[in-house]
């Protein structure tokens, strides 16, 4: 499953993202999404769990998680692309 983590501090890098999540079970990814002139962290990214219920307990567990004098917002990403039914 996807994870959206949003409210990350800018200094925060992606394998200290992963440590946090690993706490809750494996981490296939993380990606910290970055300016493409600048490559400064916008402030969010995304994680992926193989583990549909590690990761709902990573959600539950980390939203509000207070991590670098920030709280994290964590919550299930769902898809920009439009589901066309047939």
């Amino acid at each position: 499953m996807t994870i959206y983590v949003g409210n990350i501090f800018y200094g925060l890098g992606e394998d200290e993202l992963r440590k946090i999540f690993e706490v809750m079970g494996k981490v296939d990814t993380v990606k910290i999404i970055r300016d493409k002139k600048t490559g400064k962290s916008k402030g969010f990214g995304f994680i992926e769990m193989p583990d549909k219920k590690e990761g709902m307990e990573a959600i539950k567990a980390l939203d509000g998680k207070t991590v670098s004098g920030r709280n994290l917002r964590v919550l299930q990403a769902h898809s920009t692309k439009e589901k066309v039914k047939v």
